[in-house]
Order: structure tokens, then sequence, then C-alpha cells
């Protein structure tokens, strides 16, 4: 009869502190997707400041950035996350791309350099995740390398996903496209840069987090 009662309140006090455990959500996904525009977007929304800085070169953000205990709420419900940015995923960096857009080849080559190291630590981070959030540019061709990649990752480590369509602002958008790459994952188009769609992305979490 003791160990009974112990047994219930062990379980009822992992449960309890299960459910008030902050969940660490992550953004993934390729270059200039947008994962730092979401990130921003959620940190503005909810703690009214932003997160790092935004470029049209691809790999700006080349380390973890973490922003803790973000609340938020929705119809009676509340939701407690640490939110993860991560580098882009690229399954190659060329430093002479950056030249391309007027870097000189020594700074070129650290920014690749940089920017590699910040992908083998993205992926490093998945093992830390309670869910992922996938940011994907909903103008270009879903069937990529890099998707394929990234979405295998977490099939294998069975992390919950919910894929995000971004940029629905631009008229190449095409939902339908990505949902019909990735069918066994909820897709939810918004536009980060303007917040259109933003309550759908939010009411998307909660259903992700259970």
């Amino acid at each position: 009869m003791i160990s009974l009662i112990k047994d219930f309140f062990s379980k009822f006090l992992k449960d309890l502190f299960k459910k008030k455990k902050h969940l660490r959500m992550g953004l993934y996904g390729p270059p200039n997707g947008g994962k730092t525009t979401l990130a921003n977007r959620i940190c503005k929304d909810w703690l009214g400041e932003e997160m790092g800085a935004v470029s049209s070169i691809a790999h700006e953000t080349r380390e973890i950035q973490i922003k803790e205990q973000i609340n938020i709420k929705s119809k009676g419900k509340e939701l407690t996350f640490n939110l993860i940015d991560t580098p882009g995923i690229a399954t190659k960096i060329d430093y002479e791309e950056f030249m391309k857009v007027g870097m000189v080849e020594k700074k070129a080559k650290e920014r690749a350099k940089e920017a590699t190291k910040g992908v083998i630590d993205a992926i490093k981070w998945l093992d830390d995740m309670d869910i992922v959030i996938i940011v994907l540019d909903s103008t270009l061709d879903p069937y990529s390398q890099v998707n394929i990649t990234i979405i295998g990752n977490l099939q294998a480590r069975e992390i919950p996903v919910l894929i995000v369509a971004n940029k629905i602002d631009l008229k190449k958008a095409n939902i339908k496209r990505i949902e019909a790459a990735f069918p066994q994952y909820d897709v939810v188009g918004i536009s980060a840069k303007y917040g259109k769609n933003a309550d759908e992305f939010y009411e998307a979490l909660f259903v992700l987090a259970g």
C-alpha cells in the first residue's frame, strides 16, 4: 500500500513538473527562409523586442541565438518556451558565393568557416529540442536536398514538427507545393515580415505542444 502511494505521488510530481517545463522550440530551415525574421516577429509580439539581425545575404545567423521564457497566450491558454534560432542549414557552403555579394576573399572565407560551424552546431542542437519549426520560403521549390536532409533528421529523432511556409505576401508563394512535399506535417502559411496569419501560427504552436 505504501509502495502504491509512493508511486502515485511520484507520477503526480513528474507530470506536474513536466507540464511546467519550458519547452525548447527550435527554428530550423535553409538560409534566407526567414527564421530570424520569424524569431523577431515572435519576440516583438510577446516581448516587445527583436532577437537578431536580418540580412538578404545568406548565413547572416552563424551562431545559435536563444531567447528565454517567451510566454504566449491564446483563448485562455498559455504556452511558455525558450526560443532557439539556428543558422541556416546547407549541404555545401562555398566562400565564392559570399564574394559574389561584394565580400573580399579573406572575409568571405571567414564567413564560410563560421557558417559551416553554425550548421554543425544546429544539427547537434536537434537532440535538445522539444519541438521544431521548419521555416521555408514559400516561393521556392521545397523538394531540395537541404529540406529533405532536415526532415530526415527530425523524423529519425521523432521530434514534433510544424512547417511554416513563409513569405506568403509575395506573388510566387505556393503553400500547396510545400503541403504536397511534406504531407506528414501541418503547414501554416505566414508572412513573418508583416505578421500576416500570425494568429494562425500561434494557434498551431498550441496544437504542436499538445
